[in-house]
């Protein structure tokens, strides 16, 4: 058993306007440390190309149509004033879809035990039909109704540490029971929602707001008090990670100001429920973090984690 990476070329050819965090060189730098000898252990897949069939298990086929004919000849096309596309950007979205069912796939029939995602665009933004908070589809949401509706499963947990909140993921889950959606994020912050009071439809979704500043300490009581409990309680058969590294001291978008160590912390924490139920199946994608180095440092050290799970 070991831990996969999956990625792809082509989610570098995702360009945005000159000055957008959200820019290729997240990609670049991640492909750059994932060819250093701390990773040569890795079980690397490319990821494919999605079927349209998979994206429209959760999206109006007529919003995925609409999305994948904006991509335009040259130049960039704003879906909203955050997102875009680039020549290349419908490939790369259908390759981050693409690689986290493949992630499912593999951790679901034992030939590794986790999975890390390096794809881009992100996904969890992404709302039932609209596109937004630079997300055109919802991946990892994708990604547990794969699970659960071709692997049998009947509980599946998704964890979102990114500082935004994955409004998209909640929105395309709310009526879904079998899955716990657990996030904590900044606020006040984009997109304005993920307040406690948003239950989802059985009481399935968890929202722990962080205000500005609040820090490790505050990070870790959140899981350990709010989250890790209902985790362990939900029994899943499989996690999936919105791993989202811009709660980071460094990020210029936000200021949670956590270090490369809590997420360590918290994967850990992930794997340990994942041990417990799950027979540590864990999978992760890339959300946000846009200051290289930190994105770098916390990428290294989230997958460092897996590697001694694998």
């Amino acid at each position: 058993m070991t831990t996969a990476l999956i990625t792809h070329a082509d989610c570098a050819q995702h360009l945005t306007p000159f000055g957008h965090p959200e820019r290729a060189a997240r990609f670049e730098t991640l492909a750059r440390l994932l060819e250093s000898p701390d990773f040569d252990d890795l079980a690397r897949f490319e990821a494919p190309v999605s079927d349209l069939d998979s994206v429209a298990m959760l999206h109006p086929r007529s919003y995925v149509d609409h999305v994948l004919s904006q991509a335009p000849k040259r130049g960039f096309v704003s879906l909203d004033p955050d997102t875009h596309m680039s020549p290349g950007s419908a490939k790369a979205a259908l390759r981050a879809v693409g690689a986290n069912l493949m992630a499912v796939d593999l951790v679901m029939e034992g030939r590794v035990k986790n999975a890390f995602c390096a794809v881009r665009p992100p996904g969890h933004h992404a709302e039932y039909a609209r596109a937004m908070g630079f997300c055109l589809f919802g991946s990892v949401a994708l990604a547990a109704t794969h699970a659960l509706r071709n692997h049998g499963l009947s509980r599946v947990a998704i964890v979102d540490f990114d500082v935004h909140h994955g409004n998209g993921t909640s929105n395309l889950l709310w009526e879904e029971r079998r899955a716990m959606f657990a996030s904590t994020h900044q606020m006040p912050l984009y997109p304005g929602t993920g307040y406690p009071s948003e239950l989802g439809a059985y009481g399935q979704i968890i929202n722990v707001p962080l205000d500005p500043g609040d820090g490790s300490k505050k990070f870790r009581r959140a899981f350990e008090m709010n989250i890790l409990p209902r985790m362990d309680a939900h029994r899943p058969e499989l996690i999936l990670v919105s791993a989202g590294f811009d709660a980071h001291r460094r990020d210029p978008l936000a200021n949670i100001n956590l270090e490369s160590e809590d997420f360590a912390w918290i994967t850990g924490a992930i794997c340990d429920i994942a041990d417990t139920h799950a027979d540590g199946r864990v999978v992760s994608t890339l959300e946000g973090g846009y200051d290289l180095r930190a994105l770098e440092e916390s990428v290294a050290a989230h997958l460092q984690v897996f590697m001694e799970r694998g």
